[in-house]
């Protein structure tokens, strides 16, 4: 992803067009595309402000608000598979939540189980 364009060109595409000339020019001259000049002036007009707005940044899953839930559930059923603990999770806190995203916050959580095949548990009796 591109880097954000200058505050201080921000600032000289504003004047430009504050000055009387149009978004067409001002890109022309300054060498920006007409969306970015357009985009720019409407954002001016509408906050007063050229800095670009912030981007990216960490989202926070729905999975963390239900994490003493879903740890009491797991410790109380060890045996119990993904699509059984999201369906409980629906039921109980009305989340619906993919078994995959289960089991990825259970890892980060520090939990992971793999479960023997049926023919590994014979052989290892």
């Amino acid at each position: 992803m591109p880097h954000p364009l200058s505050n201080d060109l921000r600032e000289r595409v504003v004047a430009y067009v504050e000055a009387g000339n149009s978004c067409h020019g001002a890109a022309a001259r300054f060498g920006t595309s007409v969306s970015f000049a357009v985009n720019l002036m409407r954002r001016w007009r509408e906050t007063g402000r050229v800095d670009p707005r912030p981007r990216g940044g960490f989202r926070h899953g729905k999975l963390g608000q239900h994490r003493d839930f879903i740890l009491a559930t797991v410790a109380a059923e060890s045996d119990i598979t993904m699509p059984e603990l999201a369906e409980k999770l629906a039921k109980a806190k009305g989340v619906k939540a993919d078994p995959s995203n289960l089991s990825k916050f259970l890892i980060a959580c520090g939990l992971s189980f793999k479960k023997n095949s049926a023919g590994q548990r014979t052989r290892q009796a």
